[in-house]
């Protein structure tokens, strides 16, 4: 269970991470000759969660439409990470409960 929290964080990092990626990429999407940033993810086997960085595209250019959605399935990532945070939490706590 304590590889849990690590994982988890990194799992909000990364939603973060791509939450503020497409950010720059609408705040930027008028520039002439923009190529926007991408967040590549690779799982980590060990202590276990998502190693991310940052890359550009090859072609220039936004598309607001993927924007939005990219916004969309950072914010439910990092949710779901939340919760696994909160009930990580909640769980220790039950069990200091209970040996207590």
């Amino acid at each position: 269970m304590p590889s849990i929290l690590p994982a988890a964080a990194s799992g909000l990092q990364a939603a973060q991470l791509r939450l503020a990626s497409s950010a720059h990429n609408v705040a930027n999407m008028n520039t002439p000759g923009f190529h926007r940033q991408q967040v590549q993810q690779q799982a980590e086997p060990h202590p276990g969660g998502v190693r991310t960085q940052l890359a550009r595209a090859v072609q220039p250019g936004v598309a607001l439409e993927a924007e939005a959605v990219e916004q969309i399935a950072a914010t439910y990532a990092f949710k779901a990470n939340a919760l696994v945070l909160r009930t990580a939490a909640e769980m220790a706590g039950a069990l200091l409960d209970e040996r207590a």
